[in-house]
C-alpha cells in the first residue's frame, strides 16, 4: 500500500470512527455503513478527480488489503508464540 493510500484510508477510518461511533459492524449492513462514509467519500472523490463509485472501490479494496496485513501480522505473531511452546497445545489460528 502506497503512503497516498495509507494516508487516504486513516482519514476514512477516522471519519468513520467519528460518524459511526460505537456501531457493532456486524449488526449494521454494509450499505449503511457506507451511507454514512458518502460525506467524505465524496470530498475524496472531488480531490482525487474520480467517481463516487471508484472511491467506494478504492475503499473497500484498501480495507480489504489492510485487514489482510492485520491478519498476517497477528499469524506471525502466533507463530512466535507456538515456536516457544515445548510439547504444549500450540495456538491456532483461522
Amino acid at each position: 500500500m502506497t503512503e497516498e493510500n495509507r494516508q487516504l484510508l486513516a482519514r476514512i477510518n477516522a471519519y468513520a470512527e467519528h460518524a459511526l461511533g460505537e456501531i457493532d459492524p456486524q449488526k449494521v449492513p454494509v450499505s449503511t455503513q457506507l451511507e454514512t462514509l458518502k460525506p467524505v467519500m465524496t470530498e475524496i472523490a472531488q480531490e482525487k478527480g474520480i467517481s463516487l463509485e471508484d472511491m467506494f472501490i478504492l475503499y473497500m479494496d484498501l480495507q480489504s488489503e489492510a485487514s489482510c496485513a492485520t491478519n498476517k501480522k497477528l499469524e506471525e505473531s502466533l507463530q512466535d508464540i507456538n515456536d516457544g511452546i515445548d510439547g504444549g497445545m500450540p495456538l491456532l489460528f483461522r
